[in-house]
């Protein structure tokens, strides 16, 4: 009897309790709650339409449309492009799947930058922003009037839908860009919060305005995560028209296009149609466009740009060539190291191999002279370093001064400059000097250690890059190194470098300046082993990444520019890639059939598969031609 009446008060307290424990609970969580809705409102809150990373938007509400866009440009045309490999997926979120690189044809995003500044956001999906004054949330306003190319209404539910995917099927370069965001809150159906678990910072309100939408109500029934080649619906100008998977994709403009009439779209997306064919070989894709086939190509080689365009076409003006200015700033190109591997682990390892790297010399004899040597991980920026380190520099670098080496605070970094005759005999000796130091020795012509010969593989996925390669091949085989090239398809290479199968791989880094998180998925320690990741190098430095963190945090445009140099010499000096090179302007080739605007924008862009947005086709010129299209 006594058991059970204890057992009786036991369980009578414990419902007390219990019950005192949620009420305190939901007064603490009430008291939060208040607190930081205190906090919101004692901060100023802006609210805008626009805004930029650093300073202010160039543009205001007054703009009627942007000066590179012509708002009276002409509306129709078919435009055929070509575009190297293939694709098995039209899903862009996942790493599995090989996806068009211009399916960006078909997402209109919660903001849109300029093309005549870095770093702004003016709104599309998203008529006006509000963020208080420590940036740790942002609430994003939807236009109701914003429609799929299906009729359905885009709403907050759609932005918080393609969220929650990157987030949990998304590939790990993907995800990295919203590593910031600590919730995600739909107030209403046009109304989506983002809060972040940083403060001071515009990077995480910038990332997250570039979101696009997938519609809810057409993926309610279907797998996301899974590859596919039926289109959802569009949120762009384009929409998917025909697939021939591998082989071709074609874009058509929207009829009654939502957002034709806002001022950042006036004058653009000016084409009926936009198709691009896929070609394995890029030799017959120059042959293709000479003969007609495709309107536009960006050229990539110096070789071709030399000596294959000395045709009638041009001389006659139904080809145009062009060299705009390319005031974009650069990324690091290079052939990246798989530190995984040894012996590539050995930073005296990698030092002797970029010694063997004849850059002179290859510029002289087959770049034509069109290229300059990129010594930065940010080139053509005012985020690489430059010169010996300044003091700013020094004072960022001058609590890890143990654990890097003495030039990192004291040299100016260049990589190995030869005379150019092709006899780099002083760089031979430097790196079998190290190549010693590191326990490999010269041998009957192979270089041994523990009784294997070094090997290297460098795999490319354009037959193109044998050609700049073959020197480089070369000189390591004099060195001794067992050194081969290979070269495999679009889908093959994908895998392989998502998997980290390589020894060494030829890579262009894109570059979202200012630099920010993206930067941990490209060097930071966590993404080394990440399959899939962008640290396609593998590098794990403690150094790099307490930097990475400091760009992150950093509070001035001023203060991450320092930080960013400091990193660009704690990379350079520890030889994880070849820098290669790069020119200072695009080289384009297009039939003469298109109208665009007089002025420029400052930061033009041209990509591989790209086209320039603000063009349009001009009726008489392409009466004039008379091509099939």
């Amino acid at each position: 009897m006594l058991e059970m009446i204890l057992k009786r008060s036991s369980s009578h307290a414990a419902a007390r309790l219990g019950s005192l424990a949620l009420s305190l609970l939901l007064g603490v969580s009430q008291l939060l709650f208040n607190t930081a809705l205190a906090q919101d409102e004692a901060q100023e809150i802006t609210r805008s339409w626009s805004m930029a990373e650093f300073g202010e938007p160039l543009y205001d509400e007054s703009m009627t449309h942007w000066p590179y866009a012509n708002p009276d440009a002409p509306i129709g045309g078919n435009v055929v492009l070509g575009a190297f490999g293939g694709f098995d997926s039209l899903n862009s979120y996942i790493l599995k799947g090989e996806y068009p690189r211009s399916l960006g044809l078909v997402s209109d995003s919660l903001m849109v930058g300029s093309a005549d500044e870095l770093a702004s956001a003016y709104g599309l999906l998203a008529s006006s922003v509000e963020y208080p004054a420590d940036k740790s949330w942002i609430l994003f306003n939807m236009r109701p009037e914003a429609r799929f190319d299906n009729g359905q209404p885009i709403t907050a539910a759609d932005i918080e839908f393609s969220f929650q995917t990157i987030r949990e099927h998304g590939r790990p370069f993907l995800k990295s860009f919203y590593s910031e965001v600590e919730t995600v809150e739909v107030l209403g159906e046009h109304q989506i919060r983002f809060t972040f678990n940083t403060t001071d910072s515009m990077k995480p309100l910038m990332k997250v305005a570039g979101l696009s939408p997938l519609s809810v109500e057409y993926w309610k029934d279907k797998d996301i995560s899974k590859t596919y080649l039926t289109p959802g619906p569009s949120s762009g100008a384009y929409y998917i028209s025909d697939i021939d998977a591998g082989r071709s994709l074609t874009y058509k403009r929207v009829e009654n296009y939502w957002g034709k009439d806002l001022a950042i779209n006036k004058g653009l997306s000016n084409f009926a149609s936009i198709r691009y064919d896929y070609y394995r070989d890029l030799e017959v894709m120059l042959e293709a466009f000479k003969a007609g086939e495709i309107d536009f190509r960006v050229e990539n080689s110096s070789k071709r740009w030399a000596t294959a365009y000395q045709i009638d076409e041009v001389d006659n003006g139904e080809i145009v060539l062009d060299t705009p200015p390319d005031n974009t700033p650069g990324a690091i190109q290079g052939y990246f190291f798989n530190l995984r591997r040894e012996p590539f682990d050995d930073h005296r390892v990698r030092q002797a191999i970029n010694l063997l790297y004849d850059f002179e010399t290859i510029k002289r004899t087959i770049l034509y002279n069109q290229y300059e040597r990129i010594n930065s991980y940010f080139p053509n920026s005012d985020y690489g370093s430059a010169g010996t380190p300044t003091a700013e520099e020094i004072a960022v670098l001058e609590p890890f001064r143990e654990q890097l080496a003495p030039e990192v605070l004291s040299e100016e970094f260049r990589a190995p400059v030869t005379d150019g005759s092709g006899r780099n005999r002083r760089e031979m000796r430097q790196a079998l000097g190290l190549f010693n130091e590191a326990g490999w020795q010269l041998q009957d012509g192979k270089l041994m250690k523990n009784g294997q010969q070094m090997s290297m593989e460098l795999l490319l996925v354009q037959p193109d890059g044998q050609r700049t390669a073959a020197p480089f091949i070369q000189n390591l085989k004099k060195a001794g190194i067992d050194a081969t090239i290979r070269i495999v398809d679009s889908a093959q290479y994908q895998v392989r470098v998502d998997d980290f199968d390589f020894d060494l791989i030829s890579v262009r880094l894109n570059f979202f300046p200012p630099p920010g998180p993206e930067l941990r998925s490209y060097y930071g320690s966590a993404a080394a082993d990440e399959r899939g990741s962008a640290n396609m190098a593998g590098i794990k430095n403690p150094v790099v990444d307490a930097l990475i963190e400091e760009i992150v945090a950093a509070d001035s445009l001023e203060q991450l520019q320092t930080v960013t140099r400091a990193l660009d010499r704690v990379l350079l000096w520890n030889h994880y890639v070849i820098p290669q090179f790069y020119n200072a302007e695009h080289r384009i080739a297009y039939w003469n059939r298109f109208g665009q605007p007089d002025t420029l924008p400052r930061y033009i862009s041209y990509t591989a598969t790209g086209f320039p947005g603000n063009w349009w086709l001009d009726p008489e010129r392409d009466d004039r031609l008379d091509l099939d299209r």
